[in-house]
């Protein structure tokens, strides 16, 4: 996972509550194994209306999504996050978002900043494609200051996954296994 520390970059807004995880990213995307490609497929039914807040040029290459209160809501859907970084997005600032969507997005490097909804609605207020910098280190975004779980953040802050937080384990694990006879002998099967 890629550290993240610092980032500077237009923002989207997709001022919506309860959106959950099946519009997010359909059902029908979920057959792929890989983490990648489904950014293509973020909001598949509502990129199709014209109208829709992220199909507007101010939207295009923003990096932050500002949307409302529950994000992310619903079903258990790892996906959901992996297509919102695919599609570019670093960081989404809501005022709550569903639990397991959270963690996911936390697990793939993108942050998601609870803020209150009156200072959402400020930063919205700024309109899409403004500029804003979300600093993690400092745990500011623009004039406001946000909080964050300090395993979490410096999980973020180091680029630390599961996998890259059990390999700083490498030589107790090794140790533990070696100290240990298998139950079974392997070599037989």
């Amino acid at each position: 996972m890629k550290a993240f520390r610092r980032t500077t970059g237009r923002v989207a807004v997709l001022d919506r509550a309860d959106i959950d995880t099946d519009q997010i990213i359909p059902k029908q995307f979920l057959k792929r194994i890989e983490r990648t490609g489904f950014g293509e497929f973020l909001f598949y039914d509502w990129v199709k209306d014209p109208a829709f807040e992220l199909n507007r040029a101010e939207a295009r290459g923003a990096t932050i999504l500002l949307t409302g209160r529950n994000f992310g809501c619903g079903s258990s859907r790892e996906h959901a996050a992996w297509a919102i970084q695919d599609h570019g997005f670093e960081v989404v600032v809501a005022p709550s978002f569903g639990d397991i969507f959270r963690t996911n997005s936390l697990k793939v490097g993108l942050l998601p900043v609870v803020l209150p909804e009156e200072q959402v609605r400020a930063l919205m207020a700024r309109g899409p494609g403004a500029e804003l910098t979300v600093d993690l280190e400092a745990q500011t975004i623009g004039p406001y200051s946000f909080e964050l779980d300090a395993f979490e953040r410096r999980c973020l802050l180091e680029g630390l996954d599961d996998i890259a937080l059990a390999l700083r384990h490498e030589d107790e694990i090794a140790a533990f296994e070696a100290a240990r006879p298998s139950p079974i002998s392997t070599t037989a099967l």
